[in-house]
């Protein structure tokens, strides 16, 4: 179950296990252009899935993610969100993070069911809820966290321990 400030929300879709091979995607990155996960072949990748990055909480996962990702081989971190890539792109610009991939679900609503994630209903139906999950490079599950309130941060230390 996910709630936000403890109110249950509904969530569509199936959250993939660890384990489980992870559902192709495409998504929309800063320059408008379709990306796949295909095209992090070969590489590790950390999905940090989030509803905005115009919230507290969104901002600050994805700024740790930011400092983090130097220290990870072979690993791309994929910030995926809701917000158009215009203002994924200004707030990476301005926050200085240039080590994280802002992707938009803007043409993506299928990612959302495919990774359970689609917040179903009340006045944020239509973008996602907190997740972040790791990926080897074969595109493996090796670590999936649903985080069960979204308000929270998810649990970096676990997501990068996976890695290793």
């Amino acid at each position: 179950m996910v709630t936000m400030g403890g109110t249950p929300i509904k969530i569509e879709g199936t959250f993939p296990k660890t384990g489980e091979q992870a559902p192709a995607f495409s998504l929309v990155n800063r320059d408008l252009k379709d990306v796949t996960l295909a095209d992090f072949a070969g590489k590790k990748k950390v999905l940090n899935i989030v509803p905005s990055l115009d919230t507290p909480v969104c901002a600050l996962s994805t700024r740790k993610f930011n400092q983090r990702a130097s220290e990870m081989d072979n690993t791309v971190v994929l910030i995926i969100a809701a917000d158009l890539p215009f203002a994924m792109s200004r707030f990476c610009d301005q926050e200085g993070l240039d080590k994280v991939i802002p992707l938009s679900t803007m043409r993506g609503a299928q990612f959302m069911r495919d990774y359970g994630v689609a917040i179903a209903d009340g006045p944020f139906a239509g973008i996602t809820a907190r997740a972040v999950i790791v990926l080897d490079e074969n595109d493996q599950i090796i670590h999936a966290e649903l985080v069960p309130e979204i308000k929270d941060e998810p649990n970096y230390d676990a997501a990068l321990a996976a890695l290793n």
